[in-house]
């Protein structure tokens, strides 16, 4: 049943598969209309990008803290594990640090991450009891090591963050599904609903995204599509596809036909 289809982190439960970012909007009001309308639970926030203490009406943290969503505090803009290590241990001590997203920047092109300092970071991070969520390549032998570190999903990337370029490769996708034992969220380069459906089909657990619902001409509507666009690559994935065949087949029975 589609009502028990529960995505299931660490000792998280979510019903919605889309996570959305909180970053690039033209302000907090396009912010809350675009949150609310991609139906989404989990929303991410970038800590050290915002003022975490202003809480006053109208503010980004007034909105995120406002009990609608589950907080996914990020590191963007962390360039080794000890920067990404002191941003979340300040989030756990303003309360919004229970599930975070761990982020480790080894390249400011690129913004591809550093895997030997997120998984330096990863390891410190479960250890103080965080549920650990890293951003990654989408490298299957990463992917392991992060997960044997304790972590409570994978996220690896579509593309470069920002790049709209979808889902560029696949097959590293479906090792990595393979041989996963926790949730792969696939993070970053997804442009479009279709990009959002094929991550699903492949059968990856859910998808995060921002600036492709953020820099839509119109961000609402944008949110709306990566919502059914994400239920729709799940129901498929759900349902099974037909297998591919090099030939036709006759989509009407020949058995009886005189």
């Amino acid at each position: 049943m589609e009502s028990e289809d529960i995505l299931r982190i660490g000792a998280f439960s979510f019903q919605s598969r889309l996570f959305v970012g909180t970053g690039k909007y033209r302000d907090v009001e396009q912010t809350s209309a675009a949150l609310a309308a991609s139906g989404a639970e989990v929303v991410t926030v970038a800590l050290r990008r915002i003022d975490l203490k202003d809480r006053a009406k109208g503010s980004m943290m007034e909105l995120v803290t406002s009990g609608r969503w589950t907080i996914l505090p990020n590191t963007a803009g962390c360039f080794t594990a000890d920067e990404a290590i002191r941003t979340l241990r300040l989030a756990r001590e303003l309360g919004i640090a229970d599930i975070v997203k761990l982020e480790v920047i080894g390249d400011s092109k690129t913004l591809y991450p550093d895997n030997e300092q997120t998984l330096e970071a990863a390891k410190v991070l479960v250890k103080e009891g965080f549920t650990v969520l890293p951003y990654c390549i989408d490298d299957p032998i990463v992917c392991r090591k992060l997960e044997d570190a304790g972590c409570a999903a994978v996220m690896p990337l579509a593309a470069p963050i920002g790049s709209g370029l979808g889902i560029r490769n696949p097959y590293n996708l479906r090792i990595i599904l393979e041989n996963a034992k926790v949730p792969v969220i696939v993070d970053a380069g997804v442009g479009t609903p279709s990009d959002a459906a094929i991550a699903m089909e492949l059968g990856c657990h859910g998808v995060l995204m921002n600036t492709a619902i953020a820099l839509a001409k119109d961000p609402v509507l944008m949110a709306t599509a990566m919502r059914e666009g994400v239920s729709a690559g799940r129901k498929a994935f759900l349902a099974g596809r037909m297998p591919r065949r090099l030939h036709a087949s006759a989509s009407s029975p020949e058995d009886g036909v005189i």
